[in-house]
């Protein structure tokens, strides 16, 4: 048996992306920048998703920007909001995706931009006095705050985070990866000014995603060569990509409610179970329904001799887990996130995170053979 647990990574593609998409590639393949009829069907069915994608968050059409995913629209935001609307401080946590925190340390390290890090709890929580502190004495700073963390699921009160970006003349941007699809993002109630979303984190194709820009901020390009997405974004849009981001996002939207019921269930059984065989095990970050993502439960286990094999151990026995941020597999450093927030050295960190395929017979059998390796 093999069972998928790491759904924060990326997610299977639903069936119904699948059958979209192939419809692009076959009777679709146009270039959306040619002038004949062939073209402009291609054109024709990109800006039927972008406007799809805009309803789904109630933004205007020309505020939504094709890219590659979240981390080309992160720097698209960050070092656009730097290049050409003259922010000259960045006000983020300790604990964002590299794509923010590294674009941000860039901007730093060269001069462009002061980065200031808010302070945060051990659970992950942002310090809102600390940042209304910040903002006040940087005025007119971007404010980066992600919706909910990839590793251990503690949720930001982004509508709070507006109140005060608002206050002190902030821009404020959210990398939601984590959370659209999954919550209804309203970015007029959010009071947003831009945000960043990758397909494949809700059943969608990996290699696609958008950035949100609210239309009175007028960012330049990153990547340059051709007029393509009104001149913002230069290459021959990703057709079948953009058409699947749409169609997985409408899906999503449409079984929130259901999915986040079952989901929210799924993982309070998790813990229960976890908690009950396995002795001096604790969750990392917020585990409450309303302050923690439905679709992440990362646990902290007392020390093992396993320790860093437990991963391999499990997957071994069918468990596909992750220790972290799996866009930081494979690096030598542990996560940054478990140490801003102070997790012991000696304990180790597991990911278990969800998706709408997730069985309640996955979650028992992933429980049995976690206590069966530790046990070992």
């Amino acid at each position: 048996m093999r069972v998928y647990l790491d759904n924060a990574a990326t997610t299977p593609l639903d069936p119904e992306v699948v059958s979209a998409m192939t419809d692009v590639l076959t009777n679709f393949y146009g270039n959306p920048s040619a002038q004949h009829a062939i073209g402009r069907s291609a054109k024709g069915l990109m800006e039927v998703s972008r406007r799809k994608i805009a309803e789904l968050i109630n933004s205007k059409p020309s505020e939504i920007l094709f890219t590659s995913g979240g981390t080309e629209a992160d720097n698209i935001i960050i070092r656009g909001a730097v290049k050409y609307l003259g922010v000259k401080h960045i006000i983020t946590s300790p604990i964002e995706h590299h794509a923010v925190l590294f674009t941000a340390e860039d901007m730093d390290k060269k001069g462009l931009a002061e980065l200031h890090l808010v302070n945060i709890s051990d659970k992950g929580e942002i310090d809102m006095d600390h940042l209304e502190q910040l903002a006040s004495a940087y005025p007119g700073s971007l404010i980066c705050l992600m919706h909910a963390n990839n590793e251990i699921g503690t949720m930001v009160d982004l509508k709070k985070a507006s109140v005060i970006a608002k206050r002190h003349n902030c821009l404020l941007h959210s990398d939601t990866v984590q959370t659209l699809g999954h919550y209804k993002i309203d970015v007029e109630e959010l009071g947003l000014d831009f945000l960043a979303c990758s397909a494949h984190k809700f059943n969608g194709p990996k290699g696609s995603g958008f950035a949100y820009i609210r239309n009175i901020h007028k960012i330049g390009p990153m990547i340059t060569g051709g007029g393509q997405e009104k001149n913002m974004r230069a290459g021959t849009e990703n057709l079948h990509g953009i058409v699947g981001l749409a169609k997985s996002l409408e899906i999503s939207n449409s079984i929130m409610a259901e999915k986040q019921k079952k989901l929210q269930a799924l993982k309070t059984l998790m813990m229960d179970l976890i908690s009950k065989e396995i002795p001096g095990v604790t969750f990392n970050g917020v585990t409450t329904p309303e302050g923690s993502l439905y679709t992440v439960l990362n646990v902290s286990l007392p020390p093992n001799p396993a320790g860093e094999m437990l991963l391999f151990k499990l997957d071994i026995e069918g468990v596909c887990a992750s220790g972290g941020s799996a866009c930081s597999s494979g690096a030598s450093k542990g996560s940054h996130v478990l140490a801003a927030i102070h997790q012991p050295d000696e304990r180790t960190g597991l990911r278990f995170s969800f998706g709408k395929y997730t069985t309640e017979e996955d979650i028992r059998y992933a429980v049995e053979k976690l206590r069966k390796v530790i046990s070992e």
